[in-house]
């Protein structure tokens, strides 16, 4: 069976007027039998977050969503998380902490089975720190790192939906272009992809390829064939890259990840 689609949003999506990105999500999940799970282990506040995307979804699902409240590994543990994941059509992950997730999920039951069911088809969404996860290299800012050069490039492992690329988010409404530049230049061999808010990419076909949704812009960052990269004799706030390729996408642009280029219209 084909792994499920992803749909990775750069956070802040609309939840009151069109929902366009949302809508996206329920219909991607309305193609297979279930309800959608809401994942809230980023968040600081799990109830609140967890009750506004239940009643979104239910709106506009029409099934009732199931919550998971893990902010425990033992809890991530629980015998009957396999049972609950396979009746899913979907998972979405809310915003937060990226940190929470993978500190509290890596390797437990509740992650080893999510990566089952996705491969068996299961569509996963996520935003903001539920997008930062997707992918096998992640970044992320510690709040308890002094030195603010180290706390800005901070990366680790992600879930791995996404092999050979990472994901930023709130990217331009953040300023975030430096950062994901110098994450590139430490790994010139991936792909960065900068989303901004109330933008998604849609990533379909085993993760052939993707679709830009939303209303503003995905940044593509290729280093691959990068002819000068002075990173390792420099700091990261003083480093030289050159000949990197740029990409800016807007909506309903479709770029190839395998071949790392836009497809034409």
């Amino acid at each position: 069976m084909a792994k499920g689609d992803l749909l990775i949003i750069g956070g802040n999506e609309d939840k009151k007027e069109n929902r366009t990105i949302l809508q996206k999500f329920s219909s991607l999940c309305l193609d297979r039998k279930g309800p959608i799970g809401i994942l809230t282990t980023a968040s600081g506040f799990p109830e609140e977050v967890g009750d506004e995307y239940k009643q979104l979804f239910q709106e506009l699902h029409g099934e009732e969503p199931v919550l998971f409240h893990l902010d425990t590994r033992e809890k991530a543990e629980c015998d009957n998380l396999p049972r609950r994941l396979s009746e899913l059509s979907g998972l979405f992950m809310t915003g937060g902490d990226q940190l929470r997730l993978t500190s509290i999920l890596g390797g437990t039951c509740f992650y080893k089975h999510l990566i089952k069911n996705w491969h068996d088809g299961m569509i996963v969404g996520g935003t903001s720190a539920g997008a930062a996860v997707m992918s096998r290299l992640m970044i992320f800012s510690s709040k308890n790192l002094k030195n603010a050069e180290a706390a800005y490039l901070e990366m680790g492992s992600g879930f791995g939906f996404l092999e050979d690329v990472i994901i930023d988010q709130h990217f331009s409404q953040r300023d975030r272009f430096s950062r994901l530049m110098r994450a590139i230049a430490l790994n010139p061999q991936i792909i960065g992809v900068g989303i901004d808010e109330n933008t998604a990419i849609w990533v379909k076909n085993e993760g052939e390829l993707f679709e830009v949704l939303g209303e503003y812009n995905v940044s593509i960052f290729d280093g691959k064939k990068s002819v000068y990269i002075d990173i390792a004799e420099k700091s990261t706030t003083n480093m030289t890259i050159s000949d990197i390729r740029f990409h800016t996408l807007g909506e309903g642009a479709i770029f190839h990840l395998q071949k790392r280029e836009l497809i034409l219209p």
